[in-house]
């Protein structure tokens, strides 16, 4: 990174400084202190779902390890039992 001085001394950059900013994800069930995550409320594990039914990756949810699991396991659930569907073009 480039810097210039001027006459009265203060250091000015061509570029701005690279400030790095990142979006800070949580675990929504860490923060509420789940400990069950629902099968039979199949509105809201379509939070968890995308428009095909395929369920949505940690990096995108934000989820943990232990309850994304858990949110897999009860999606397979809800779909076992007809609560969701398993595929589904346009699902929300």
């Amino acid at each position: 990174m480039a810097a210039v001085t001027t006459d009265t001394g203060e250091i000015r950059y061509l570029n701005p400084p690279m400030l790095e900013v990142t979006n800070v994800k949580y675990c929504r069930f860490k923060k509420m202190r789940w400990n069950y995550i629902d099968y039979k409320d199949p509105d809201y594990l379509l939070r968890f779902v995308n428009d095909q039914g395929k369920l949505l990756p940690r990096r995108l949810s934000g989820n943990s390890v232990k309850f994304q699991r858990r949110v897999a396991q009860a999606v397979k659930r809800a779909r076992h039992l007809a609560l969701m569907p398993f595929v589904a073009d346009g699902l929300k």
